[in-house]
This record gives structure tokens, C-alpha cells and sequence, in this order.
């Protein structure tokens, strides 16, 4: 398995987190749940630093390695400050009474 965590710095791109929420409700959640191989995906924001970002789960170095269209940095207007791909060592889901993943975050599901 491999991970991949991107990272833009939003400064100065004309969009904000809450813009970008718009692009997650409006067509990133639908379009990634169909992306082969792709196990997890998640998106995160930090508002102090004006920073978005995404992280991936992918079950393979094959399924990372596939060319995603580039939309979020379209919309952004450059490529992620920091874009790094890791091994994946080990997983685990931990006790929790939590529903399944897709649709929990700050975007309520569709």
C-alpha cells in the first residue's frame, strides 16, 4: 500500500477553505469514489495557516502512480506546496461507534 499527502498554501490563490468546501460537495467526493484502487480519501484544512490539503490510501504503488486529473490545482491555480508518497507500513481501524467513513467531515453527505 501507498500513501500520498498533498499540501497548497492557499495565500494569494483567491480561494479560501470554505471555496474549496464547495468544490468537495459540488463534485471532488463523488468523482474520487470512483477512482480505482483508491482506498481512502481524505481531505483536511488547517484556517489559521490558510492551508488544504488531501491524504490517500492507495492499495497499491501501481494505483498511486496513476495520473489523477489535476482539478483542485486547476481551481487553486498551481500545484501543491508539498506533495510527498510514503510505503505504508502497517493499518488499523481502532473501537469506535462511529457510522462508516464516506460522507462524516465538516461536507454532510449528499
Amino acid at each position: 500500500m501507498r500513501a500520498t499527502v498533498a499540501w497548497w498554501d492557499l495565500k494569494g490563490s483567491g480561494h479560501s477553505i470554505e471555496s474549496l468546501r464547495a468544490y468537495l460537495r459540488e463534485e471532488a467526493v463523488d468523482r474520487f469514489a470512483a477512482v480505482e484502487g483508491l482506498r481512502l480519501k481524505f481531505w483536511i484544512a488547517d484556517p489559521a495557516t490558510e492551508r488544504w490539503g488531501a491524504v490517500m490510501l492507495w492499495e497499491s504503488a501501481q494505483a498511486a502512480a496513476q495520473p489523477l486529473a489535476p482539478r483542485a490545482a486547476e481551481l487553486i491555480g498551481r500545484t501543491p506546496v508539498q506533495y510527498a508518497v510514503f510505503d505504508v507500513e502497517a493499518t488499523v481501524e481502532g473501537a469506535h461507534g462511529m457510522p462508516v467513513l464516506p460522507g462524516l467531515g465538516l461536507i454532510p453527505a449528499a
